[in-house]
C-alpha cells in the first residue's frame, strides 16, 4: 500500500516539529504582533505606524549559504538560526530601517523534530536580538531531492523607515569618518572557500590549532555578528551617513555601495586586528591577501559613515553597547571605489 509517509513524507513528525518550536516563537514577539488562529499566515498591527510622518517599509531576504553544511557535520543546529536573521536584518538597517518581523522556510530531507526545533529556536533568538518578530515560516520535507540528514533555510523580514530618515550615498561627504564595527569572526560568507581549505589541508573540525583557544568547528560556527540594534541605536544620534553590510565581496566591494561616484573611501588596515581565525584560513589555505579581503569581512562586519566631528562619539556609544569598534578611515574626493592602504 501506498502511503505519504512510506513515499517519505512524515506529517507526523511535522506536527511535533510545530509544537516543539511554540515555545521559542513566543519568545520572539512584538506587540504588534497579532495572533492568527489558523497558523496560514502571521498579522502584524500596521497602525503602529501611524507615528511616523511617511513611512516606508523595507523589505530583504537571503539565506545562510554552506555554513549550514558545517553545522550539519557538527551536528549542531542552534546557531545558524542566528546567522540567517543577521543576514537579513542587517541588511534592513544600512537604509535605517528598523526590522518588524520575519518569516522564514526551512527545506530538509527529512523532519526530526529536535533538529527543526533546534535550528527554529536559533531563529527566534536572532529575532530577540535584531528586535523583530517571528511571525512565521514553513517546513518543508523534500524526500529524493535533499538527503535525509541535510536542509537549508531562508528568511524575509520587513522593517520601517521614515522617509527622511533613510541612510545611503547621498548623504556622503568628503572629510567623513568611516567606523568599523567589529565582527564576530567569519560570520555567514565564503564558505565555500572555508570549505575548500578545510579538505585541502585536512583540518579536522575537531582540532584546535595553535592560534585558537577553541575547536577550529566551534569557531567557525560562531554567529553572525546582529547589528540591528547597534546601528538604530548609532542613527539616532543624528551622526550617520551610511551604513554597508560587510558580507560577500569583503569590506572593500560593500563599503563602495555605500558611497556616490564623487567620493572614495581609504580605509588604513592597521586600524584594525582581524580575528585570529583569518590567519589560520590564509596561513593553512595559502590564500593570498587579495583574495582574503575580497571573500571575508576580515573583522569588520559593519561599517559606518559618519559626520567627521562624531566619530569618536560613535566609538564610545557603541562601546557603551558592548561592541569594539574602530575609526578606519576617511572619505575622500574620488569616484566611489574604497582603497585599503597598509600605513
Amino acid at each position: 500500500m501506498s502511503t505519504y509517509e512510506a513515499a517519505g513524507v512524515d506529517i507526523a513528525a511535522g506536527d511535533r516539529a510545530v509544537e516543539l518550536i511554540k515555545a521559542s516563537l513566543a519568545r520572539a514577539r512584538r506587540p504588534e504582533v497579532v495572533d492568527e488562529a489558523s497558523g496560514f499566515a502571521g498579522l502584524f498591527d500596521a497602525s503602529a505606524l501611524k507615528g511616523y510622518r511617511r513611512p516606508l517599509l523595507a523589505t530583504s531576504t537571503d539565506g545562510v549559504g554552506t555554513k549550514v553544511l558545517l553545522a550539519q557535520r557538527l551536528d549542531r543546529h542552534d546557531t545558524v538560526g542566528i546567522d540567517l536573521v543577521a543576514m537579513v536584518a542587517d541588511d534592513l538597517v544600512v537604509c535605517g530601517a528598523e526590522p518588524l518581523f520575519l518569516t522564514d522556510y526551512i527545506a530538509c530531507g527529512k523532519v526530526v523534530p529536535e533538529r527543526i526545533a533546534a535550528i527554529v529556536a536559533g531563529i527566534a533568538e536572532g529575532c530577540r536580538q535584531a528586535g523583530c518578530a517571528l511571525v512565521g515560516g514553513e517546513t518543508a520535507e523534500h524526500p529524493g531531492m535533499v538527503a535525509a540528514d541535510e536542509y537549508d533555510l531562508a528568511g524575509a523580514a520587513t522593517g520601517v523607515v521614515e522617509a527622511d530618515r533613510v541612510l545611503g550615498p547621498d548623504r556622503v561627504r568628503p572629510g567623513d569618518a568611516v567606523v568599523g564595527l567589529a565582527s564576530s569572526g567569519v560570520h555567514s560568507n565564503g564558505f565555500s572557500l572555508v570549505r575548500h581549505v578545510l579538505r585541502e589541508a585536512n583540518l579536522p573540525l575537531g582540532a584546535t590549532p595553535p592560534e585558537l583557544t577553541r575547536p577550529l568547528g566551534e569557531e567557525l560556527l560562531t554567529p553572525t555578528r546582529i547589528y540591528a540594534k547597534d546601528c538604530l541605536a548609532l542613527a539616532a544620534t543624528g551622526a550617520v551617513r551610511a551604513f554597508a553590510h560587510i558580507t560577500g565581496g569583503g569590506l572593500a566591494a560593500n563599503l563602495a555601495r555605500a558611497l556616490p561616484r564623487t567620493v572614495d573611501a581609504v580605509l588604513r588596515r592597521d586600524a584594525w586586528t582581524p580575528p585570529a581565525i583569518f590567519s589560520v584560513l590564509r596561513s593553512y589555505g595559502g590564500i593570498p591577501p587579495a583574495e582574503m579581503d575580497k571573500t571575508f569581512n576580515m573583522g569588520v562586519g559593519m561599517a559606518a559613515i559618519v559626520a567627521p566631528d562624531s566619530a569618536d562619539a560613535a566609538v564610545r556609544l557603541l562601546a557603551d553597547r558592548g561592541l569594539p569598534s574602530w575609526i578606519i578611515g576617511e572619505i575622500t574626493p574620488g569616484a566611489g571605489s574604497t582603497r585599503i592602504t597598509d600605513t
